[in-house]
């Protein structure tokens, strides 16, 4: 059956049913998991695929938000999905929006069993005139304790869901106005225009390590780049990796996304101390994976992110050994500068040093762009990331002695 296969759209229906609560979201959900949904509450086999067809367009390209407006289900249909499901989305806990456009949410997940608290993460948006790029958080905290990074001073939670990470774009879009009928916030630069969408690009650069929360990651990947939903490119996906080399050629394989390595130095003495994963996976092994990148060519180049560390990691000759490694890879390299954070025990390359540095990797034939600094003044730049649940858990025991 079609998605109009149906009798003739009928009007809203009234959905008095109320569910209990806990009732689990449909938000977030592969096709996969929208079928066994359905199955739990006795959708006849014949209809699954039908059903999930009509519930993935309306979730994903409308961004319904109950299961009233659902007009190519019948009524009958619409008020048994309300009576055990819901729409919901994550609660956005607080905004802020840099003076350059960047905004910055904190995302509070509802619990995923009697034991979880609910999870708490940050992701932001950085808007462009033709483009607009959410980086999206993987994990609650992260383990790899890389020194250069605030994000990483904080002690992992938990890996997010499937549904956990695709909601964040969900909340993102319904932020922007970027889903049909909704009016875009009027603070800030937000893309517009005839085909450009508010959200046209995703980084998995936000908490966490991706790749150790593969399967997820993976899975959300499918969903943000389904063509009858959120419908975003791959080559408009990146998922960021510190090196975590087992998983990258699943990466390539199974989730088809581009590939970003955050490598920061060009000797293991060094990687060793700014990203301690390098200890187990050290650079020899981390750049021959991606050699092996399945995908990987000069038109789907890998990027090389390097964070400028004044006196570390930014003199001539690194920058030349950069180039050396480097040889034979379809590469690029983002050269970041260093973003500030309360109690960062480095500083940021003079600028000098920065172009000195580009220079030289670029008359070597990479591309290699210096990231501007965007959201600063709200924590939201590259590396500065980190959740304000301890924040307010602390806010909440300092007004509970008052």
């Amino acid at each position: 059956m079609t998605l109009a296969a149906e009798a003739a759209p009928q009007g809203p229906a009234e959905t008095s049913s109320v569910p209990p609560a806990n009732t689990p979201s449909l938000v977030g959900l592969t096709r996969a998991g929208m079928a066994e949904a359905l199955r739990e509450i006795g959708t006849p086999e014949r209809e699954i695929r039908m059903r999930v067809a009509q519930l993935w367009h309306w979730i994903y390209f409308q961004g319904a938000r109950e299961f009233d407006v659902m007009l190519n289900v019948s009524k009958t249909m619409r008020q048994k999905l309300a009576e055990h499901f819901t729409l919901a989305r994550p609660e956005v806990v607080e905004e802020q929006v840099s003076t350059d456009g960047t905004r910055k949410w904190l995302i509070r997940m509802p619990p995923v069993d009697r034991l979880d608290k609910g999870a708490e993460v940050e992701c932001v948006y950085i808007p462009e005139s033709d483009r607009g790029t959410l980086c999206v958080s993987s994990q609650v905290g992260c383990t790899l304790n890389c020194t250069f990074c605030h994000t990483g001073t904080q002690k992992l939670v938990r890996n997010l869901t499937t549904q956990e990470i695709v909601s964040q774009l969900i909340a993102a879009r319904e932020m922007l106005g970027d889903f049909p009928g909704l009016t875009p916030p009027d603070n800030g630069l937000i893309p517009s225009g005839e085909g450009v969408r508010a959200v046209s690009n995703i980084v998995f650069m936000g908490m966490g390590e991706p790749l150790y929360n593969f399967e997820n990651v993976r899975d959300a990947v499918e969903i943000l780049s389904d063509g009858d939903g959120l419908s975003l490119s791959k080559r408009r996906i990146t998922v960021s990796t510190s090196g975590v080399v087992p998983e990258i050629e699943r990466l390539g394989a199974e989730a088809g996304a581009a590939l970003a390595i955050s490598l920061h130095a060009v000797r293991d003495d060094l990687r060793d101390k700014l990203v301690p994963l390098n200890k187990k996976y050290p650079i020899k092994q981390l750049l021959q994976a991606c050699r092996d990148y399945p995908g990987a060519s000069n038109a789907r180049r890998i990027t090389f992110e390097y964070v400028m560390l004044k006196g570390v990691n930014d003199s001539p000759a690194e920058a030349r050994e950069l180039v050396r490694l480097l040889k034979g890879i379809p590469a690029k390299i983002n050269l970041i500068p260093f973003n500030p954070w309360p109690g960062a025990p480095y500083e940021c390359s003079s600028w000098d040093t920065i172009e000195k540095f580009s220079d030289i990797v670029f008359n070597a034939g990479y591309a290699s762009p210096v990231r501007t600094p965007r959201g600063r003044d709200i924590l939201a730049a590259c590396g500065q990331l980190k959740s304000e649940t301890e924040k307010l858990r602390a806010r909440a025991r300092l007004a509970a002695l008052d």
